[in-house]
């Protein structure tokens, strides 16, 4: 696998999360990098021109997509209350973790409230919580109680938890991917499998 250190730059991680990837984080000084390993390099290179083309559009996608994660939230309090929810409405929980800098996060977020067919499944079956990873907060002890899952499988990442807050599943978002977006039907199978099997009361 081919490693390469990169400045923390959301056109970078468009551009490589084609295939499964591992991000981790350095801090050199004050100036926070990644380094980027692709599982997969396939194709021929891009060309100088369509390099920015390529940059230009993600920054425009970026620019208009919704900001889910909050760096400044207290996510321990916030994924115990989302627990606290889960367990008197009998839901399990899901973790989208990530970040506002990550295209595919974002893309992920706006596939779920745009695709009425999957919002209905996680409405129905989840609370559901953004947690922050960024330069500004990496949450790393909260990473690190779910076993650093951003390490192994890149972001997103998904963590399901039950109803008393156990974790019960990692979910790679890579394998949810078609395309530049989400395939629908394995998008629906991971939220079907698990919702959990706990009747709902008074449904």
């Amino acid at each position: 696998m081919a490693g390469y250190l990169l400045k923390f730059d959301v056109v970078n991680q468009y551009l490589s999360h084609m295939k499964k990837s591992i991000i981790k984080s350095f801090l050199m000084g004050s100036l926070a990098m990644f380094s980027v390993a692709n599982a997969q390099t396939t194709g021929s290179p891009l060309t100088k021109e369509q390099l920015e083309a390529k940059k230009k559009a993600a920054r425009e996608e970026v620019s208009k997509l919704p900001k889910p994660y909050h760096p400044e939230a207290n996510a321990n309090l916030d994924i115990q209350n989302a627990v606290k929810l889960a367990k008197k409405e009998r839901k399990n929980v899901i973790i989208q973790a990530g970040g506002n800098w990550c295209i595919w996060c974002l893309r992920f977020n706006n596939y779920v409230q745009q695709t009425p067919e999957i919002k209905k499944i996680v409405d129905d079956n989840y609370v559901y919580y953004h947690l922050n990873w960024s330069p500004e907060n990496k949450n790393e002890k909260i990473f690190a109680s779910y076993g650093n899952p951003g390490e192994k499988f890149g972001y997103p990442v998904f963590i399901v938890l039950d109803e008393n807050g156990k974790q019960i599943h990692t979910q790679d978002s890579s394998v949810l991917e078609e395309g530049s977006g989400y395939s629908l039907e394995k998008v629906k199978e991971f939220f079907t499998t698990w919702k959990g099997s706990i009747p709902k009361l008074g449904g």
